[in-house]
């Protein structure tokens, strides 16, 4: 691959064409350009700036679960960070400056959409629509995350509203809450981090709940100034803290897949910290998963219980059934008069919005092809549609340590498969249908027994078959295994065929 220039205007072709400039774009990006620094690979990114997630969920209190030292690439240490659960603002800062250190921000065009990839099997090339132009690719890395593009859910009444509607990973900081009305719809991940964060300030906050979670203690601290000055000094001490942490971590893997007789002790820690934070028994009551802890997304905070047991705070677990021009209806036919309601909802990670823009060999796109229930083999490729690539597929999830780390292993795989193609002088590459299947069949066989699928929860891990086409089942370094070598036996290498010549 050779370098072209660039401009702000969009090439005619590139050789690579990476979709989205967050955590996963990145990732390939820079695995690619380490090779071979004159790649011909441009990265296209629907927004003004780079980030993904962490450049659009800005909402108060926003941070990472996962620890910092986890969540960060490998290639791209900081001695800077200030805890050891990183905060939106110094992710994206981290981003920035890991693109710009790395060459990869020359690369990224930003304001660019993308509206439609099809596969053109005679030219064996993608021919991509975007915002600013068409263009064609060799190779084409879907890498737009799980978590980009919010989930509203379908409320009758919802047009009526007059006050102020959003979701939370779409904050409006136009909009005031001081002193007003407010509902929460939905009580995960960013509902448990922005909750406390706007309980003083609003006039009286009313939470809905379908179903409760189970919330362990967030074990944040602020690093000293002597851990970063020894991190600057002596890079390798970060390295061995990043080790330990991925260590214990890949710990909890044998209580969410190979022993589930463990749970329990982390539920007795989960009820304890309940009952130190919430004195009333009838709240407690409502806030008491009935599922296996780990079933769902455990939710880490040290104040989003204490602040549902709050006098100005209502719960409300019997779910929202109705919108009114003033306010919310819950389930119970309770009619709140509130000013502003938020969306804690989020995204829709087995139906993800770039399926319906991709189109394969046969013309289907993407989100035809999987009907609602996504398979890959090893989360990455898909008979059907060759050089193509998907970051952070089906089936790379994790409960247990950082998306970082397979992000990273993935990186390597489609940058195996790009060498694949140099070496044996072929143009297209795509895996056979027949280890796509085994892979997927082994994929159910070893999460059958695992506490997503039978901690008796309805989580967003299932598909619309009822199938878990999200989690990992194992050890996440299984999967770097995996994907060190890009297996060129499981798939056709082959040449363009193309109608005519010249």
């Amino acid at each position: 691959m050779t370098a072209t220039p660039r401009s702000p205007a969009l090439p005619d072709h590139v050789a690579v064409l990476v979709v989205g400039a967050g955590f996963a774009g990145l990732a390939v990006t820079e695995r690619v350009l380490r090779d071979d620094p004159a790649a011909d690979i441009l990265v296209i990114e629907r927004a003004a700036d780079l980030g993904g997630t962490w450049r659009d969920n800005t909402y108060p209190g926003c941070a990472c679960d996962v620890p910092t030292a986890l969540y960060s690439f490998s290639f791209a240490p900081s001695p800077d960070w200030s805890h050891t659960f990183a905060r939106q603002p110094e992710i994206q800062r981290y981003l920035r400056k890991a693109a710009a250190d790395t060459g990869i921000r020359d690369r990224i065009l930003t304001g660019c959409e993308l509206l439609e990839a099809s596969w053109d099997d005679d030219e064996a090339r993608w021919r991509v629509r975007t915002t600013l132009g068409e263009l064609t690719a060799q190779t084409l890395v879907a890498a737009t995350g799980a978590l980009s593009t919010p989930r509203l859910p379908g409320v009758p009444g919802i047009e009526t509203f007059r006050g102020r509607v959003f979701h939370s990973a779409t904050w409006d900081h136009d909009y005031d809450l001081t002193g007003k009305r407010v509902a929460v719809i939905g009580t995960g991940a960013s509902a448990v981090q922005f909750v406390p964060e706007i309980a003083d300030r609003v006039e009286r906050l009313t939470v809905y709940q379908r179903t409760p979670a189970w919330v362990l203690p967030r074990g944040d601290r602020t690093l000293s100034h002597l851990e970063k000055r020894l991190y600057r000094r002596i890079p390798l001490t970060q390295k061995m803290v990043r080790a330990t942490v991925y260590t214990f971590r890949e710990g909890y893997v044998l209580a969410m897949a190979k022993a589930p007789r463990l749970l329990p002790a982390f539920q007795l820690v989960a009820k304890a910290h309940l009952r130190r934070q919430v004195p009333d028994r009838a709240l407690r009551r409502k806030l008491t998963p009935t599922f296996t802890i780990t079933c769902k997304r455990v939710l880490l905070s040290n104040d989003w219980l204490r602040t549902l047991a709050r006098d100005d705070v209502d719960l409300v677990d019997s779910g929202l059934v109705e919108v009114t021009e003033g306010g919310v209806v819950d389930g119970a036919g309770t009619q709140t008069e509130v000013d502003a309601i938020v969306f804690a909802t989020g995204f829709s990670p087995t139906e993800p919005p770039v399926a319906q823009h991709l189109r394969g060999r046969d013309g289907q796109t993407l989100a035809q092809h999987w009907a609602g229930s996504p398979r890959a083999y090893l989360g990455t490729t898909i008979a059907g549609f060759p050089n193509l690539f998907l970051m952070y597929g089906p089936n790379t999830n994790l409960g247990h340590s950082s998306i970082v780390y397979m992000l990273e292993s993935q990186a390597a795989y489609i940058n195996g498969a790009l060498a694949h193609l140099a070496a044996d002088g072929g143009e297209a590459v795509e895996v056979l249908p027949a280890a796509q299947a085994r892979y997927n069949e082994r994929i159910a066989d070893q999460l059958a027994s695992t506490v997503w699928n039978t901690g008796g929860c309805s989580s967003w891990y299932l598909d619309k078959e009822g199938r878990n086409s999200v989690m990992w089942p194992t050890f996440t370094f299984r999967y770097r295994s995996r994907t060190k070598r890009f297996d060129a036996e499981n798939y056709q290498t082959r040449r363009a065929v193309r109608a005519s010549v010249g």
